[in-house]
């Protein structure tokens, strides 16, 4: 009894590839895809870092406004 070896394998627009079968370049191309998921997935954190640290800085805005401190130019 001999064990079959697995393919690895990518499925891309509902076709599955074995990925031994793919050309260099095809293969190129998927680990091109891979990093540039990867980059996204990276900036999409800093993008949600940036976005939650602006929320911050609104809302200390806010209660420092609320709070009654003087204003410059401000007449009475």
């Amino acid at each position: 009894m001999s064990k079959e070896s697995k393919k690895s394998a990518i499925t891309i627009d509902g076709t599955q590839y074995a990925l031994e079968d793919l050309s260099a370049n095809a293969r190129s191309q998927i680990v091109n895809l891979r990093v540039t998921d990867q980059e996204i997935a990276r900036l999409q954190t800093q993008l949600a870092i940036a976005q939650t640290a602006r929320a911050a800085y609104a809302q200390a805005l806010a209660a420092e406004l609320q709070s009654g401190a003087p204003q410059k130019g401000k007449q009475k």
